[in-house]
Formats: structure tokens, sequence, C-alpha cells
């Protein structure tokens, strides 16, 4: 899995522990939801406050 974080348009580094729990955070909580397909191949997610 390979996580991608922004803000404010800059890029953030993560390193491989950070990528896994957060892709893995974000995987579980969308699988719980309907409508999403268990062979899903791409989530977008965008917080703004």
């Amino acid at each position: 899995m390979r996580i991608k974080l922004e803000v404010d348009g800059k890029e953030i580094d993560l390193n491989d522990f950070t990528q896994e729990i957060i892709g893995n955070v974000s995987a579980a909580m969308a699988g719980s939801l309907r409508g999403v397909e268990p062979d899903w191949k791409e989530m977008e997610i965008r917080i703004k406050k």
C-alpha cells in the first residue's frame, strides 16, 4: 500500500510504518461501509477545517 499525505499542498514524508498504519486504518473504516466493494483499488480522503 502506498500512502501520500499532503498538507496545504506540501507533501509530507511518511516512513513505511506510518504508511502501513494509515493505510490499514483507512481500509478498515472504508471496508465497514455499505457500498464499498471488497476489491477496491484506490481511495481518496480529503479533510478540510
